[in-house]
């Protein structure tokens, strides 16, 4: 299990999985909208009142791009029996991800609070069971947002992440998901129709998403050479659906902070009713939805 960051992503090029978000591609995701487009009044939201997990390789607490949000953080280790267990952690980053996509949220929904939940370790990896248990926690907990930057591949964990993903689902705890930056390569539970899953595209806009009508992927986020919030107080330019993942995490606490009772079917209904407008093929330009250059103020 691995976190959705590609190793050598090079500038420009989208990762797998956004194939629909490519800039010639976009047309394609033209179809007769089932609401009217306008601006919500969620977009203005700041995430008041809104907790959200990043399930990842743990947040850096005193970084500056996290605001001071961090409210709490814990880590899944393996126990002598070799059994995942969730305990107390320090507000630190073993890599730099999780650090990464809790600095998007806080800088699109600055007022949500922050949840570590160390999964990956420093080689940005981690058993299945240990990301299981993690999400697991989550749900207990009844944290209404999770970031899932990462994913498994195990068809041996196929049915406890199927069944995980269906239990936040009930339990309103919406999953926001990477699809994997590997081609071909399955990655749950990014592909259950039960959770928000997200590719990149390549807009700078970090408010442009766009709406997939044929999954499995759903949604399409700033992805490519997003400037990031990094380890030890640092930043880097990064590339991959991890980090278009907390653009639409950012949205799911907005939206949850307008409609505190909305649950994770409605969510992802109002984020399909209110992405951008597909770009026409004579022009090649997007029309952006009427709140898509906003920021919370």
């Amino acid at each position: 299990m691995t976190a959705e960051r590609p190793p050598n992503a090079t500038a420009g090029i989208l990762p797998a999985w956004s194939e629909p978000f490519l800039r010639e591609r976009l047309p394609e995701l033209t179809r007769r909208r089932p609401f009217e487009t306008a601006a919500p009044e969620w977009f203005g939201s700041k995430g008041e009142g809104v907790t959200v997990a990043i399930v990842d390789s743990g947040v850096e607490g005193d970084h500056p791009a996290i605001g001071g949000r961090l409210i709490a953080s814990v880590r899944v280790e393996m126990d002598d029996e070799d059994e995942p267990v969730v305990i107390d952690d320090n507000s630190i980053d073993v890599v730099g991800h999780g650090t990464a996509c809790a600095g998007i949220i806080h800088a699109l929904a600055p007022s949500a609070d922050l949840v570590s939940v160390r999964v990956l370790g420093k080689k940005n990896t981690a058993k299945g069971i240990a990301f299981a248990r993690g999400l697991h926690w989550v749900v207990e907990q009844g944290i209404g947002v999770a970031n899932l930057s990462l994913s498994s591949g195990s068809e041996e964990l196929f049915a406890e992440f199927h069944e995980l993903a269906d239990r936040a689902y009930f339990e309103n705890t919406v999953l926001v998901c990477a699809a994997s930056n590997t081609p071909g390569r399955s990655s749950y539970p990014s592909l259950f129709s039960s959770v928000i899953s997200v590719a990149a595209h390549d807009s700078p806009d970090p408010l442009t998403w766009y709406y997939n009508p044929r999954p499995p992927v759903e949604f399409g986020a700033r992805g490519v050479d997003v400037p990031v919030a990094w380890r030890g107080g640092a930043s880097i330019m990064g590339t991959g659906n991890s980090f278009a993942t907390p653009h639409i995490t950012a949205l799911v606490a907005r939206i949850r902070a307008t409609y505190p009772d909305s649950t994770p079917f409605e969510v992802k209904a109002l984020l399909a009713a209110t992405a951008a407008t597909p770009p026409q093929r004579s022009t090649g330009r997007s029309r952006r939805s009427p709140h898509s250059a906003q920021e919370p103020s």
